[in-house]
Formats: structure tokens, sequence, C-alpha cells
């Protein structure tokens, strides 16, 4: 019973610091960034509404960079006060260990890295939102593109002269994708001209030859005066696009950009180190907690000012081993995959060290 009031409490006073930390530190990411931006945003043309409506779309990403700062704020500040208050002394002479009090901070920063998880997905589509709504994305080409590379699924690569919206047309093209052998070889399909059937919705390849090679020896190839391709399922308008920025994807849709620049031989560990890092960031929660709880205990007495410095150090320590483990894995020093969790490693080694020396 006595266990169960003391989790409700603990509970009770971490919720209602994360809730003000996790939704006041956007909030006033956002004021600092609207204070910045807001003469060129009405220069623009951008009216109040407008400009209020575009920044709510900020929220996602916003709220997915500070989530683990507001778990170590809510956890650092939550035991810090219990300490200083000698509820964990009473708590303990009670019979309940430190580390049995720190159990519902731990399994509610579970959640918190689902819901960083979570917003993570949002994300990518809110801040498209966002740029649009601020009209801050650079228009790209509206009726033709010339002499540009296409990366698409399944490790097709498009090599293109022109591309005409009007008359939905391409000239002169090629079409690459890298084999590993006769059962999955390289294919190489070359086009004078490619023509889009609004109807079904298809490309149909004019005047080119088609090459499947299996190996240096054994390779096959014919000529063609019209041709389907079935992986080409582009529109004129996807070709238009631009290339999108790691955090303009989500983690499944990054993924097959950068397993389409592998196939095609190009280096992608920055892209790789981008995509371990929507589901690193979300688990610092979790680690950060662990880390943050015995650390908060360190000087018992402190006031206000002691967790603020805590907070602030630890907060300044990770952001900084991140760029370090971001420059490593993108040069290629350490698996890029590893790289990006090198930081939450340090932290709950550490975490773990200080969580065993916490007196329970």
């Amino acid at each position: 019973m006595i266990g169960r009031l003391l989790d409700r409490y603990t509970l009770g006073l971490w919720l209602r610091l994360f809730g003000l930390t996790v939704l006041g530190f956007p909030i006033v990411s956002i004021l600092i960034n609207l204070t910045d931006s807001l003469n060129k945003l009405l220069d623009r043309g951008l009216t109040v509404r407008q400009i209020i409506v575009s920044y709510v779309y900020s929220i996602p990403e916003n709220m997915f960079l500070v989530l683990p700062a507001a778990v170590l704020f809510a956890t650092v500040f939550t035991v810090g006060a219990m300490a200083r208050h000698s509820e964990l002394t009473a708590a303990k002479a009670g019979g309940q260990s430190f580390r049995r009090l720190m159990l519902p901070i731990f399994l509610v920063s579970v959640l918190a890295t689902g819901l960083g998880i979570v917003v993570g997905e949002m994300a990518p589509g809110a801040t498209a939102k966002q740029l649009k709504l601020q009209k801050a994305q650079p228009e790209g080409p509206t009726s033709a593109r010339f002499n540009f590379v296409y990366r698409a699924d399944q490790g097709w690569v498009y090599t293109i002269r022109s591309l005409e919206l009007a008359t939905r047309k391409l000239k002169t093209v090629l079409f690459e994708r890298q084999g590993t052998g006769i059962r999955y070889p390289d294919l190489v399909v070359t086009a004078d001209s490619a023509t889009y059937d609004n109807q079904r919705r298809a490309w149909r390849l004019w005047n080119g030859t088609s090459r499947v090679i299996g190996s240096p020896v054994r390779q096959a190839s014919f000529s063609f005066r019209t041709l389907r391709l079935r992986s080409f399922t582009q529109t004129p308008a996807d070709l238009l696009a631009e290339a999108k920025a790691p955090d303009e994807m989500r983690y499944g849709e990054l993924g097959r950009y950068i397993e389409a620049l592998q196939r095609s031989g190009n280096d992608a560990n920055k892209l790789v180190v981008e995509r371990a890092l929507k589901l690193a960031i979300p688990a610092t929660c979790l680690i950060i907690a662990i880390f943050g709880a015995p650390l908060a205990i360190t000087s018992p007495r402190a006031g206000t000012a002691f967790g603020i410095a805590i907070s602030l150090a630890t907060t300044v320590l990770f952001l900084l081993l991140m760029q370090i483990a971001k420059a490593v894995g993108a040069g290629g020093l350490v698996d890029p995959t590893a790289a990006a969790w090198i930081p939450n490693g340090v932290f709950l080694l550490i975490g773990a060290a200080l969580l065993v020396r916490a007196r329970t």
C-alpha cells in the first residue's frame, strides 16, 4: 500500500515537470525563432494567421529534439526535491530502496521513448507543411529539368538528359540496376526518349537497347523499338522533385533512399547515422533518466541552481558527444549505426555505475 502511494506521488511530481518542460521548451524555441524571422516572414507577404499556423507545425520537430532534455529536467528536479525535503530518507526508513522509488520514473521514461518515436515519424510531414506555409523552400523547376540523376527504389538509378512536364517526355535516358551475380544480374537500359501515358500511368521507352550482365563473360543484349520497364513507376512530377534532406524523410523512407545510394556505389554513411539517430534520440529518454536520478542526489541539500547546472551540463556534454559521433560515423572511422548509439552507451554506463553506488 505504501509503495503504491509513493509511486503515485513520485509519478505525479515527475509528470507535472515533464509536461511543463516538453511543452515549454518548444514554445521558447519557437518564440526565439519567431523573433528572429518575423520581419522576413512578413516581407514574404504572410499574414499573422499563416505565421502562427506555420509555427504550430514546427512543434513535432522541436518536441522530438527536446524530449530527452525534458526527461532529464523532470527527473533531476523530482528526485532533487524529494532529497531536499527528506522524502527519500523517510521512504528508505519505511523499507523502500532508492532503486525501487525510481522504478515509476524509469517506466514512464520508456513511454517517453515510445512517444519520441511517434513524434519523430510525425515531424518530417509537419516540417514540410511549415516550410510550405512560410515559403521557405526554394522554388524548384516547375516545367522542365535537365541533366539529372534520380535514385529510385530497388537499386535503380536513372540518368536523364531532359524532362519536359508539358509534353510528359524524357530525352536520352539511362537506367541502371546493380546486381549481385547471375541470379540477380546487372541491368542497363538505354533509350532515345520516353513518353508518359496518363491513362495507364506508365512510361514507354523508345528506340533503345537493354543489356543483362551476369558476369564479364555472360552477357546478353537486345535492341527494341518500344519497351515498358515495370520498375519505372515514377510520375513526371516525381522526377521533378528535388532530393529531400534527412530530417524531411521518415525512418522507412530514409532507409530506402540509403539503400538506393549504396547500390549505386555512393557513400551513405552520413545518412545511415541520421537514420540511426531517429531511434537513438528517443531511446535517450530512458538512459538519461537512469543517469539523472542518482546524479540528482549527489548533493541532496543543493537548491534549484544545482539542478539547473546538472541539467545544462549534461545536455551540453550529450550534444558534444553526439556531434563527435556523427563525425566519426560519417567519416567511416566507426560503423555509422554504432556511432549514433555511442553517446547513449557512454551515458548508460555512467548512469548504471551511479545507480549501483547510490545509497539504498
